[in-house]
């Protein structure tokens, strides 16, 4: 067999996903063909697609030093380096492709991509409509092309609330895959349903008709388009029906996917193992002047409404929900998945404070005039004693509400992290909430001052009273904007909470599990009362 056809055949498995057949063939390939650079793009491109991205960046690399100006190699190159949070260097990467080929659409696409991290929307949209463009110019280029950098446009107007140029978008995507369900669910999202408003009820009987037409094979599709129906017949109270969807979609992620549960279990129970024995109350200096608000808590607690509110200050800049503390804490701290207890002890002794400064790192392509931030990961409630280990400037906001009424928005939205696989099985969402709630017990143990409880019921009760509070326990005067931050608040929305966020505070989902009390029984009775 000679080398194209052995090529063929690895190019047909990285396809296919069988990233681990391409790495094998690959590697011995290279034996004979050492400075192949299509074939050590292609080990690298496998490595990229196992998510391990410190090993795809080694090929990437040593491919470009025999094809300097492959654009498509430094492309693979510069998403690696994005993906392990180097956007600097992945930023110079897409503007020297751009340089080389002004109408190389990929790198349109992935460099807006990377402006979403940043929430640097403005730049994204004009990066993904310029990709748009090109496309629309290019001969012989299918229409069919478009429709994933539309998407993409679409999601990125709708996290900038721009709604009506949402919709025009999702048309269009309409108007070239009329059967686009990620689409659906996004237009589902942006819908209110009603029984009187025939548009709302054509688009239901549109997903149904795609519902009962897709094959069983194509299940993203498949859930898709059951979170998006479950929506729309709760916003017509029709409960049961809602359900059905509901169940069917959170039925088929776990069997796609599974459960993380008992790695969340693991993880928990290793950081309480490691802290108990912690004086959390000798903290590492702080040399920066930067203040860091961290909003923790269950996801669908009231996080992203908490933040908006305060990102409403004129003095605050809502960086939204970040991944930056985890990279910290993985690379200096993790070691065969497990804390090295040792390791956070030289680190609170050191005249350096490491873990500040990494942090910090991330944020050089922000555009930050503020001198307080927020970062909103819910579930950095688990590195509550990192957090006041290494940033004793900073304040910890604690998100809660109803647990009934937490669990239950979670089995109605979708999560693409796998990290949050947890969340495919209604038992399994109130066995995380159980973990939660014991790691919380835990840190108001050690640190009990330190943590400031907002309770989601009493926030959308009595707004002007709970967020006087907030801000207070921030160190920030009081500014009328936080009231409304449906119209005040400056940080893009990226999460599933965006469509809610963007209304005025609002009690309408205060108690709505009793909507479906009789439908989850077994997740709600799992519950600690």
């Amino acid at each position: 067999m000679d080398l194209i056809e052995r090529i063929k055949i690895l190019r047909n498995h990285l396809g296919a996903k069988n990233f681990k057949k391409v790495i094998e063939g690959s590697t011995k390939l290279l034996k004979k063909f050492p400075n192949n650079f299509y074939i050590l793009n292609l080990v690298g491109m496998a490595y990229q697609g196992s998510s391990n991205h410190e090993y795809s960046i080694q090929y990437f690399r040593e491919a470009l030093k025999y094809d300097p100006n492959n654009i498509a190699i430094m492309n693979n190159y510069a998403n690696s380096l994005k993906s392990l949070g180097k956007l600097e260097a992945s930023e110079e990467l897409y503007e020297k492709i751009l340089k080389i080929n002004s109408n190389y659409v990929n790198a349109y696409n992935n460099y807006a991509n990377l402006k979403t991290l940043i929430n640097d929307y403005e730049g994204a949209i004009k990066l993904y409509e310029k990709a748009v463009e090109i496309l629309k110019k290019t001969p012989n280029i299918p229409a069919t092309s478009r429709v994933g950098i539309l998407f993409s446009l679409a999601s990125a107007y709708q996290s900038n609330n721009k709604i009506e140029d949402t919709k025009k978008t999702i048309d269009e995507v309409f108007s070239i895959d009329p059967s686009h369900s990620a689409a659906h669910k996004l237009l589902s999202s942006i819908l209110k349903y009603k029984r009187e408003d025939k548009k709302t009820l054509d688009h239901i009987d549109k997903m149904e008709d795609l519902y009962n037409r897709v094959n069983h094979t194509n299940l993203e599709k498949k859930i898709d388009l059951s979170f998006a129906l479950g929506k729309a017949y709760e916003d017509l109270k029709d409960f049961k029906k809602s359900y059905e969807y509901l169940s069917t979609a959170n039925k088929i992620k776990f069997e796609k996917f599974g459960s993380n549960l008992e790695e969340e279990r693991k993880a928990i129970s290793n950081i309480i193992k490691n802290f108990k024995n912690i004086n959390l109350n000798a903290p590492n200096q702080n040399p920066e002047n930067k203040k860091i608000i961290f909003i923790v808590g269950m996801p669908r607690s009231g996080t992203t409404l908490t933040e908006q509110i305060i990102a409403s200050h004129n003095e605050v800049y809502g960086a939204g929900e970040l991944i930056y503390l985890q990279q910290v804490l993985k690379k200096n701290f993790i070691n065969d998945s497990k804390y090295n207890f040792q390791k956070i002890l030289e680190n609170q002794n050191s005249k350096k404070n490491i873990i500040f400064s990494e942090y910090l790192e991330y944020f050089k392509l922000y555009d930050l005039k503020e001198s307080v931030v927020t970062d909103k990961a819910p579930q950095n409630f688990r590195f509550i004693g990192f957090i006041k280990l290494f940033f004793p400037n900073c304040k910890i906001i604690h998100c809660y509400r109803n647990p009934k009424d937490n669990c239950l928005s979670l089995y109605k939205n979708s999560f693409a992290s796998n990290t949050m696989h947890w969340t495919n099985k209604g038992e399994d969402i109130a066995e995380f909430y159980n973990l939660y709630s014991q790691m919380m017990k835990f840190w108001k143990s050690k640190i009990p001052d330190f943590i400031y409880d907002v309770e989601y019921e009493k926030l959308v009760k009595d707004k002007e009273s709970e967020i006087k509070k907030i801000l207070k326990f921030c160190n920030l005067d009081w500014d009328e904007k936080c009231l409304n931050p449906d119209k005040h608040s400056k940080t893009p929305i990226k999460t599933v909470s965006v469509s809610q966020a963007r209304q005025p505070i609002y009690q309408s989902s205060l108690n709505s599990n009793s909507n479906y009390d009789k439908f989850l029984d077994k997740m709600f009775k799992i519950l600690d009362q």
